[in-house]
């Protein structure tokens, strides 16, 4: 049976907005041997949380696999994931010998297109990764941004300006990967031609924990010529800021932004990924008491 699909955003089903895809035999879910399954190289995601993995193979081992995976049949009798692969990790974890699976009939390009369209709609990669999800996109099939903002049903900008954060140097692109810098950051750093300034800056960030906005000041003191650019704090102080902000990171284990302006305004900032999370937060709030 051939299907058209038109909308987007709405799960897997709803992304195969690609042309006519044969999905014969995803009708009804099977279930498939964990050891018949291996992983899509396309698939764009690189980084799986070991922490969140974990906790996703410990609620499989006592509910199952939810959420059946989408597969397609190998010549070779073995299966491809089409979209699943944490679920499949977290189940191989969990000791789980099968799982369900819808299994579908599709090309490598359609396979190539699924698997990325379907994690760029779930707006749970990282930065770096959606936007080498947008360039593998427009390379492979020859779009423009705009005809891909069309498919995606994203705006041209957000697709833009993903695009331009691979203009970076390797290793901020690495520090936005593991959400050492946040997006705006990385925006900011942008403004900067230098290959060399943008570094230094990047390290300011780090050390600091300088805010977005901050950057944007630097970068834009940085762009008008000024190659010192805004004076630091004293050393002394700088320095034991800093270590303040270590024996933070060390106590709490998420990433802790820490701020502070000339004028001695400041924030401190304690990012959460979920509720597990927030709850560990909580309760070394509560020891503190």
């Amino acid at each position: 049976m051939t299907i058209r699909r038109n909308a987007l955003g709405r799960g897997l089903d709803s992304l195969i907005s690609v042309g006519d895809v044969q999905t014969a035999g995803s009708s009804a879910i099977n279930e498939i041997e964990v050891s018949l399954i291996h992983p899509n190289p396309s698939q764009p995601r690189t980084n799986f949380d070991a922490e969140a993995l974990g906790e996703l193979a410990a609620s499989i081992r006592e509910l199952g696999v939810i959420q059946p995976l989408s597969l397609r049949s190998m010549p070779d009798g073995s299966y491809q994931i089409i979209a699943g692969e944490r679920r499949w990790r977290a189940a191989k974890m969990a000791g789980l010998l099968s799982v369900p699976a819808y299994v579908r009939t599709a090309s490598d390009s359609e396979v190539t297109e699924m698997a990325l369209i379907e994690n760029i709609q779930r707006e749970d990669l990282n930065a770096i990764e959606v936007a080498l999800a947008f360039r593998k996109l427009i390379d492979t099939y020859s779009l423009t941004q705009d005809r891909l903002s069309e498919r995606l049903g994203k705006k041209r900008a957000t697709i833009a300006n993903h695009l331009r954060l691979l203009k970076l140097p390797a290793e901020i692109q690495l520090g936005l990967r593991d959400r050492k810098i946040d997006m705006g950051h990385a925006r900011a750093l942008l403004a900067v031609d230098d290959t060399k300034t943008r570094l230094r800056l990047y390290n300011r960030i780090i050390e600091q924990g300088l805010s977005v906005r901050r950057v944007e000041q630097l970068a834009r003191q940085y762009a008008e010529g000024d190659s010192a650019g805004p004076s630091a704090p004293k050393a002394s102080a700088a320095s034991g800021y800093e270590s303040f902000q270590r024996e933070l990171s060390n106590y709490f284990p998420t990433p802790v932004k820490f701020s502070r302006s000339e004028s001695g305004k400041g924030s401190i900032t304690l990012r959460f990924d979920n509720d597990d999370q927030l709850q560990r937060l909580v309760e070394l709030f509560e020891k503190l008491k």
